[in-house]
């Protein structure tokens, strides 16, 4: 026999069991391979995006503040994102029209949502059927605040907060003030105002405040408390007069126009934030690509620049600090509400 020669029967066996670990070898190979693939496609979202053109919604009318931290917001992020950002428009029940909207679009990224406080904190609390609520959107991040300016027209005899206070108690429910509806900041703000005075003024709400200070303008109403930047313009060329900014420190940009305590209103600080939202279930990699680029958006001295000009202040918040943000301010403000006992006027 030759021992060099292996039998057979063993010779199969030997080529058997090879085939079967090169199968096995093979198998376990095409599985790493997919597994690899898979993760590898995991945060495919953020590789890619945004590929086509995207929109912010913005629950306002143009000019008003909202719109305004937008369109300063849109054009550097557009440009940082490589897509053309289209700032959509709906105004309407202090900006629940446009929350409604921005909720029901599809969690992709390409729609984002612009909000400011007296809509996204207020409105769950007054109206009947908000058909959204705050669990529907992630907060990306927040871009800005600013405190209120409380302007007046020229002819009314008040110059600062302390006589127009006087000036109320004189003719209850007489002077009238304009907001961007029921519930909104600048009602909630004069809703404020009223109970550290004792005094009674008529609302007259509106869908934004930019009508409310088209209305100032023509006499047809008395005041607007609301951020500056629909009235800044008005109030340099003395179309309007400025009585306070609603803070404790008088604006850099604005030297001239008192706080609140200076005006005779101590204490009355009031405030509305600006920030970036989409719907709820969002892929996380998006959302961090967004607030990434927001955030050196928002700490650069151009928009620092232009938000002051505005009226506001330029601060950055992210995901996490802006959803506290958040969660705080609904709880104050409900309080504030059941307290007043404010009911909306919208559904």
């Amino acid at each position: 026999m030759d021992h060099t020669t292996t039998p057979a029967p063993v010779a199969q066996s030997i080529q058997m069991k090879s085939r079967k670990a090169h199968y096995q070898m093979t198998n376990s190979t095409l599985f790493f391979a997919t597994a690899l693939a898979v993760a590898t496609a995991l945060p495919a979202h953020a590789a890619t995006y945004p590929d086509r053109s995207m929109t912010m919604v913005v629950g306002a009318s143009p000019a008003g503040g909202t719109d305004v931290a937008a369109r300063l917001l849109a054009t550097p992020l557009a440009l940082a994102l490589g897509q053309q950002i289209v700032v959509e428009n709906k105004p309407g029940a202090n900006g629940n029209i446009g929350a409604v909207h921005a909720s029901r679009a599809k969690p992709d990224g390409y729609t984002i949502f612009m909000q400011y406080s007296g809509s996204h904190v207020v409105n769950p609390h007054l109206l009947a059927n908000p058909q959204w609520a705050l669990n529907d959107f992630t907060p990306v991040a927040l871009v800005a605040f600013s405190a209120h300016v409380v302007a007046v027209r020229p002819e009314l005899k008040a110059n600062n907060l302390k006589e127009l206070a006087q000036l109320a108690k004189t003719r209850p429910g007489e002077l009238k003030f304009g907001s961007a509806g029921s519930g909104s900041i600048q009602h909630m703000a004069m809703e404020t105002f009223q109970q550290m005075t004792g005094t009674k003024f008529l609302h007259v709400p509106y869908k934004s405040a930019a009508p409310a200070v088209t209305d100032l303008l023509g006499g047809q109403i008395d005041i607007v408390n609301t951020t500056p930047s629909p009235v800044l313009g008005h109030i340099k060329t003395g179309k309007l007069k400025a009585l306070a900014f609603t803070s404790e420190k008088r604006h850099p940009e604005f030297p001239e126009v008192p706080t609140s305590a200076e005006s005779g209103l101590p204490g009355y600080n009031v405030a509305t934030w600006f920030g970036i939202l989409v719907p709820a279930k969002t892929p996380r990699d998006v959302i961090a690509k967004l607030d990434a680029e927001i955030k050196k958006i928002v700490e650069s001295d151009e928009f620092t620049r232009k938000i002051a000009q505005q009226g506001g202040t330029a601060t950055y918040q992210g995901t996490d600090e802006f959803k506290a943000l958040i969660e705080k301010d609904y709880q104050y403000w409900g309080n504030l509400i059941r307290s007043a006992g404010i009911k909306g006027d919208t559904q």
